[in-house]
């Protein structure tokens, strides 16, 4: 079901396991906006900075700069950020669903929950933490509900305790 047997390397086998030996699975969307972010930096942030830095020391004297050391410390963070995410890509392995696997919830799944507290109805899809955000329906796979539908199939019912109390759902559709 949820196993890494239906993935792909997104590199050679090689250069996933090079960080702490812990693959970091990823769908087509995430992976593409991961790269999409380190692109970004690597080309227009570097860019920017590297223009207000030398701008910052056309003015003079850089030991009380505050527009030169606001740009090393940007410069610094973006820097370390490019680290992390070449690190991400590195460990990262594109998720393909098998046709088999359809019904199931895994990585990647879009699932129709029916809140049978509130009788309301929610869709999600199921991400990876690296992609996980609440505020576009994207769950990880890693939190209480996303643990709890992972291999579960339309018509289950899972029970997940949040530090709210318990949240009853009803699996409706898995795409």
């Amino acid at each position: 079901m949820g196993d890494t047997k239906n993935t792909r390397p997104v590199e050679n086998e090689q250069a996933v396991r090079t960080e702490n030996n812990e693959e970091l699975l990823l769908t087509k969307d995430g992976l593409e906006k991961l790269e999409q972010e380190m692109r970004h930096l690597k080309t227009v942030k570097r860019k920017e900075i590297a223009d207000r830095i030398k701008e910052a020391i056309s003015y003079g004297d850089i030991t009380d700069n505050a527009e030169y050391e606001d740009a090393k410390n940007e410069q610094a963070f973006i820097e370390g950020r490019i680290i992390t995410l070449e690190k991400m890509l590195r460990r990262a392995r594109l998720l393909e669903k098998s046709d088999d696997e359809d019904h199931y919830v895994t990585l990647g799944s879009k699932v129709k929950l029916k809140d049978l507290e509130l009788d309301q109805t929610e869709e999600y899809t199921i991400v990876s933490t690296a992609e996980a955000d609440p505020s576009e329906k994207k769950i990880s796979n890693e939190s209480p509900v996303g643990k709890a539908l992972i291999g579960k199939t339309i018509g289950d019912q899972i029970e997940v305790k949040v530090p709210a109390g318990n949240l009853k759902y009803k699996i409706e559709a898995v795409n």
